[in-house]
């Protein structure tokens, strides 16, 4: 076997220049799916990270849309939810969009009523000042928490505690003093689309009550303990809850993980479907090898000549051949992993991104690849062992 690679090594390097661009097509083919593939991946992560910052528990209640208009969620059933067994945490949720104006500047933000506590569900990350308190609740206090892209674009600095704001609700306006400062929730979201996911703002959901005409919740978000049987449970409650009011059907919940799940289904065959187009080129590039190998067959025509009358068989003449395929598939796809996750790389470097990679789809592509040079490589190799050694010697005399 070791004279078989170091001959077919020789033999590649008599037309460097053709093997050389017989690699580079298969490197070029390579790096682009794994390149590919390497994109989703990292667009899989981000969007789940930014999808959890924006603020999600594991579940939602709500009035179902028929129901609305004679029933509302009340403080009454939030107590009723937080005394249920696995619920680890339940906050009330209202959000409305709303007029703010900051600064001499107005603009369109996403506000949010919320309760104390529910950085456990929303993953309020406090970068400055101090988060909401009960006595912020039970007072209705005109305060609020702001995102730093927020600061950053009002005031060009992080950290704007102290500062006032005006916020128009339902047409009425009232002033809330900023108490503190998060980390921004979805920012991919936000640089991409912008214009639908505007900055968060978060006040006490006791204040935008008296603020807006809303008196009761939008939703209730449920952060149920480790091990509980999700969908189990949204059918128990929605049961209890109809029980409560007498009527079927008046509320709905809404999974929040499995919505997640279906997202990441959806983003995991685009870049499925993107990266099967890409492997296109893959097998566009044992075309090239199988090129490469019939001309190096029609200029060995006699070298295979000799070596079949002194005893060469055609297992030998096709070992030879499939060996110099395998060699040109396997340093081509070698280049072309390292390259797909080179550049990757350098692009997360740049973007200030973290650097992941599915380890199972790299192998899967290079096999293929290897595989592919392979396939190709065997008719030229049929075609050089079927070859007459008295007609071969003289194809050269």
């Amino acid at each position: 076997m070791h004279d078989l690679v170091k001959c077919a090594l020789q033999n590649l390097t008599r037309k460097r220049s053709r093997s050389l661009l017989t690699i580079l097509s298969i490197g070029v083919s390579v790096a682009s799916v794994v390149l590919i593939s390497s994109i989703g991946t990292m667009g899989t992560q981000m969007v789940n990270q930014e999808i959890n910052s924006l603020g999600i528990g594991a579940l939602t209640v709500s009035v179902d849309g028929m129901a609305k208009s004679s029933i509302a969620l009340k403080k009454e059933h939030l107590d009723f939810l937080r005394s249920q067994p696995g619920v680890e945490d339940a906050v009330p949720i209202l959000a409305e969009k709303g007029t703010v104006e900051m600064k001499n500047c107005s603009f369109d933000g996403m506000v949010w009523g919320i309760d104390a506590g529910a950085n456990q569900i929303f993953h309020l990350d406090l970068q400055f000042g101090r988060l909401l308190r009960e006595a912020d609740i039970t007072s209705a206090q005109k305060v609020c928490l702001v995102e730093e892209t927020l600061a950053q674009e009002i005031y060009h600095r992080d950290n704007i505690v102290g500062k006032t704001m005006r916020i128009t609700l339902d047409g009425k306006q009232e002033t809330f003093e900023v108490i503190g400062v998060v980390a921004s929730g979805g920012n991919l979201l936000q640089g991409i689309i912008g214009e639908y996911v505007p900055s968060f703002i978060y006040l006490p959901y006791s204040c935008m009550q008296t603020t807006s005409t809303n008196a009761g919740f939008d939703q209730i978000a449920i952060q149920l303990e480790e091990g509980t049987e999700v969908e189990g449970f949204a059918q128990r409650i929605r049961t209890q809850l109809d029980e409560r009011e007498g009527r079927t059907g008046a509320f709905a919940t809404q999974n929040i993980a499995q919505q997640k799940d279906k997202l990441n289904h959806i983003m995991s065959l685009v870049s499925g479907i993107l990266a099967v187009i890409a492997g296109i080129s893959i097998v566009v590039a044992g075309l090239g090898i199988m090129t490469v190998m019939l001309a190096s067959v029609g200029e060995r025509t006699r070298e295979i000549g000799i070596k079949k009358s002194i005893g060469a068989t055609k297992g030998n003449i096709v070992q030879e051949f499939l060996v110099e395929a395998l060699a040109l598939s396997c340093i081509g796809s070698i280049a072309g992993t390292l390259a797909g996750l080179g550049i990757a790389w350098v692009g997360c470097a740049l973007g200030k991104i973290d650097f992941s990679f599915d380890g199972k789809m790299i192998q899967a592509v290079f096999l293929f690849a290897v595989a592919n040079g392979l396939v190709f490589g065997v008719y030229p190799s049929v075609k050089a062992a079927n070859l007459d050694p008295v007609e071969a010697l003289r194809h050269q005399a």
